[in-house]
């Protein structure tokens, strides 16, 4: 994956961070109930390896914004040289003053465009068996989850 940034108002970019108005791309949607519409301009560009889109979403658990971005997928192995811009319902009329610095406008996810190759079956005898076990530890014994399934992360790791 690469990323790049230009600035503002750069090799004939938008000069603001968000435009009014931007209705007219969404006239039917289920979610145009005549609150204002808008776009954020995005002044980074995203490369993903070829066969991943870029998914974008409204910031998790940020249900505090006086916006709601519309979630949307980005071909970002083929659209890679301008910056993506991400629509948005303004929720709040009555707020007037600035988002502050850092507020984040969307989360991003690289996702392979190939279907997953699913299994769908009933479980037999063993996974009930297996299935009840676990429920019943996650249940009664608080941090099962945690100390026995949860894959480690952090910031430097692979995993």
């Amino acid at each position: 994956m690469a990323v790049g940034y230009f600035g503002a108002g750069d090799a004939g970019t938008p000069a603001r961070a968000a435009e009014l108005p931007f209705a007219a791309q969404f006239p039917d949607a289920p979610f145009a109930t005549g609150q204002a519409a808008l776009k954020f301009n995005s002044f980074w560009t995203v490369e993903l390896e070829p066969g991943w889109s870029l998914f974008a979403t409204h910031p998790v658990n940020r249900d505090d914004l006086p916006f709601r971005l519309i979630s949307g997928l980005v071909d970002s192995d083929r659209f890679h040289d301008g910056g993506i811009n991400f629509p948005a319902i303004w929720r709040q009329p009555e707020f007037c003053g600035v988002l502050p610095r850092g507020t984040p406008v969307a989360q991003c996810f690289a996702v392979p465009r190939a279907a997953p190759q699913l299994v769908f079956e009933c479980f037999d005898e063993s996974r009930k068996a297996a299935y009840a076990k676990t429920v019943s530890e996650v249940l009664s014994t608080p941090g099962v989850y945690r100390k026995r399934f949860r894959a480690r992360r952090g910031r430097l790791t692979s995993e």
